[in-house]
């Protein structure tokens, strides 16, 4: 039995505040322990499409269970789904790239410019690890589109079921293998080990993801007793898919002011994939899964937006500031059209 809520009771702070708190703070202690595992082989592209988004979506996954043990709709997994994916792929990478700029691979001016004491050789190979960060953001965009309108294909009958949640999570499994093997390519390349300090810091995560279970359990609890107003149960797969993705937020920003486009990039592409096809695949495996009215049209929305980062990161190296802040008016837009249907 957990004893936390007991714990925060008898001390006069078991309330929504405390919680949302509690979530805060459990997430930022797990993404904490994500900078000592970006030394322990770890590194760009590799921590965003692997390790950050297991931490940083754990949330999510946390929900899906939540929901499928309770009386909660089912709906509501979908609807947190698609606001944290279009979130990601809209405002936590445009409003970085408005704000530092998101250029993955250097513009040729810069990439052709020699190092001090080099030669212009080296100079010329000095956008190399840009350009292979580039490709690997390409095909992780790529299969944001093929989860999606795997997805979207899936549920042409209006719900999910076990066989195609069983689909879903056997693609999820099929990708992050491959992403395994390429992180442990490069440390055999690079003779690097992981050694115990990885495990311990998988410990601790661990430690920060009961905490984190415990936050989001109560807060989902709290909401679900509401009937009116705007922190209510009608609005709980907003409310949720706005709270999961604080951790992103914080990733985004952090990394995008210390100059790293390559992870902004990558933990907010690869954080998808822990709601599609994961957590859906998930709750498909333990309980039908109905499609909200909004299903269609926003994973129609993903599939646009993933492509359309595409065309940026092969044509203009990253994200221009100019349509960052397109992409942060059109998640306005989002957000008032599903608001109003």
């Amino acid at each position: 039995m957990n004893p936390i809520p007991g714990w925060l009771s008898s001390l006069g702070l078991d309330d929504p505040i405390t919680y949302a708190v509690l979530f805060l703070a459990s997430s930022l202690f797990m993404l904490w322990r994500l900078e000592a595992i970006m030394d322990r082989g770890f590194e760009g592209t590799a921590l965003g499409t692997l390790v950050m988004p297991l931490c940083s979506g754990l949330g999510n996954l946390l929900f899906v269970f939540i929901v499928a043990r309770g009386n909660t709709p089912a709906q509501e997994v979908m609807t947190n789904a698609v606001v944290n994916n279009v979130t990601n792929l809209t405002l936590l990478l445009g409003l970085p790239a408005l704000l530092w700029g998101l250029a993955v691979v250097p513009s040729a001016e810069s990439a052709k410019r020699p190092r001090r004491g080099s030669r212009a050789k080296v100079g010329a190979d000095a956008g190399l690890p840009q350009r292979l960060n580039r490709l690997s953001l390409v095909l992780t965009l790529f299969a944001v589109v093929f989860f999606s309108g795997t997805t979207w294909a899936l549920a042409e009958d209006g719900v999910l079921d076990f066989s195609d949640g069983l689909v879903l999570t056997g693609l999820f499994v099929f990708w992050q293998t491959f992403q395994v093997y390429d992180v442990l390519k490069h440390n055999t390349r690079q003779r690097l080990s992981l050694g115990a300090g990885f495990w311990l810091d998988l410990l601790l995560v661990l430690a920060g993801g009961i905490v984190l279970f415990t936050s989001i359990d109560e807060l989902v609890t709290w909401l679900t007793r509401q009937q009116s107003g705007f922190f209510s149960a009608a609005n709980l797969g907003w409310l949720t898919g706005w709270l999961m993705v604080l951790p992103n937020a914080l990733l985004a920003f952090f990394y995008a002011a210390r100059k790293r486009p390559e992870v902004v990039y990558a933990s907010q592409v690869g954080d998808g994939h822990i709601c599609i096809p994961l957590g859906i695949g998930l709750f498909a495996l333990l309980k039908p899964l109905p499609m909200p009215p909004h299903a269609n049209w926003g994973l129609m929305l993903l599939m646009a937006g993933a492509g359309l980062h595409v065309l940026c990161l092969l044509f203009a190296g990253g994200l221009p500031r100019w349509l960052g802040g397109a992409l942060v008016a059109a998640y306005a837009a989002f957000v008032v059209t599903g608001w109003a249907g």
